[in-house]
């Protein structure tokens, strides 16, 4: 796995809020909890830090939950990704080897610098609003049934 737990469920959770009706501003996490089937207490630090990085928005009462704080076409993935695990993922040695480069690299060096360069482009470039379309349209699961 590439992506941490709490990334990979922050992913899924603001696909899932990205998906929801309009007419819905605010989805409950105790709700996105049990869809996702997500530990709604390990749900809840993973929002609360997309909420201090303004991909969320909160709102607390009986009508509370999560909402996107901007518009899904302006939410790139790699902002959750570095939200929640930093940069480290595109900066870093596969092996996690201090000092791999070019002048001391890893024997996975060239071919790692590849597939991370390509992941980092494709995660720039994938918008909620793209996938929110495609979990509507082709009828897509971002979590296991029940």
């Amino acid at each position: 796995m590439i992506f941490s737990k709490a990334c990979i469920h922050g992913l899924v959770a603001v696909m899932s809020v990205a998906s929801k009706s309009p007419d819905r501003p605010y989805i409950p996490i105790g709700e996105l909890s049990r869809e996702l089937h997500i530990s709604f207490h390990f749900l809840t630090k993973v929002l609360q830090i997309l909420t201090r990085k303004a991909i969320l928005k909160s709102y607390r009462g009986p009508n509370g939950g999560i909402a996107l704080a901007r518009p899904s076409r302006d939410i790139h993935l790699i902002e959750v990704v570095e939200a929640i695990d930093g940069k480290g993922l595109f900066e870093t040695c596969i092996l996690g080897l201090s000092g791999c480069g070019t002048e001391t690299p890893c024997p996975l060096h060239d071919h790692w610098a590849q597939v991370r360069e390509l992941l980092q482009q494709s995660l720039e470039e994938i918008t909620l609003a793209s996938i929110e379309d495609q979990l509507r349209c082709l009828d897509l699961r971002i979590s296991d049934p029940d």
